[in-house]
């Protein structure tokens, strides 16, 4: 089974996989802009085309048009005409972060909760029969990988954490669970590893993948599966957190301005 590794961009392969269900020019949409803001596609990088973008994720060509034109509305992809032209992403940091603030303050913890057992259980299953497949070979391109990992940003730790568990994935020679990786890490990674914007949790993400490589080099699965839950449950209670922040900060700002509006 083909690996992530030398062979594609594995978060960008999670991006430009097909969408589930109908192919809504909002779904595209909000596909691509998670992948913006979560820093998997970076400022200044070209898009696929409108064709290239409609096959991709399997949808029409008036529906990729339409995604890519609300996203311009947004400031999020700028287009250039001419040979050297195409949609191109710009990035806003303060726009990313109030987007994300968003998106997170719409989900209550239980919905939080159900999202990170979901990934944890696919995840976790994916490392655990991982380790009793992997060869010698699997086992170098998961070196790779957590030796390649780019933990400055969070982007590029993000980046690392999709590479790493599609490669596990892929190893366990599963198609289903590779797909199932895939879409959940569509669906639920941007949200998912906010954490790691900051460095504390990029060197616990670095931590995680050496446990991992190292269970399945000894042919541990139980250590396998329990190294990646825990590291997507230290994702989790990070998010909790955050959103008991975003939502005091929410108040905090409706008491301003009611005290504002009696003075």
């Amino acid at each position: 089974m083909p690996h992530a590794t030398g062979r594609v961009d594995a978060a960008h392969a999670v991006v430009f996989a097909p969408l589930d269900g109908a192919g809504r020019a909002e779904l595209v949409e909000q596909r691509l802009t998670d992948a913006i803001v979560s820093g998997v596609l970076r400022d200044g990088e070209r898009l696929p085309s409108e064709s290239e973008l409609s096959r991709s994720l399997g949808v029409a060509l008036v529906t990729a048009r339409e995604a890519l034109e609300g996203m311009r509305d947004k400031g999020l992809v700028r287009t250039r005409r001419g040979r050297d032209g195409g949609s191109f992403v710009t990035y806003d940091r303060e726009q990313a972060s109030r987007m994300l603030a968003r998106r997170l303050a719409a989900h209550s913890r239980i919905e939080l909760r159900d999202l990170a057992l979901h990934v944890g259980a696919i995840a976790g299953t994916a490392a655990e029969v991982a380790a009793g497949r992997a060869s010698d070979d699997d086992l170098e391109s998961l070196q790779t990988i957590a030796g390649n990992a780019d933990l400055s940003s969070a982007g590029g730790a993000r980046r690392a954490v999709s590479r790493f568990q599609l490669e596990v994935a892929a190893i366990s020679q599963s198609p289903r669970l590779v797909h199932e990786e895939i879409r959940l890490q569509a669906e639920a990674g941007p949200l998912l590893w906010l954490c790691l914007r900051e460095q504390e949790y990029r060197d616990r993400s670095a931590s995680a993948r050496g446990e991992v490589i190292e269970a399945i080099r000894e042919v541990r699965p139980e250590a396998a599966r329990r190294a990646t839950i825990a590291h997507i449950t230290s994702a989790f209670e990070w998010l909790v957190h955050e959103r008991l922040r975003v939502d005091a900060e929410g108040r905090g700002e409706a008491s301003g301005i009611g005290q504002e509006g009696s003075a």
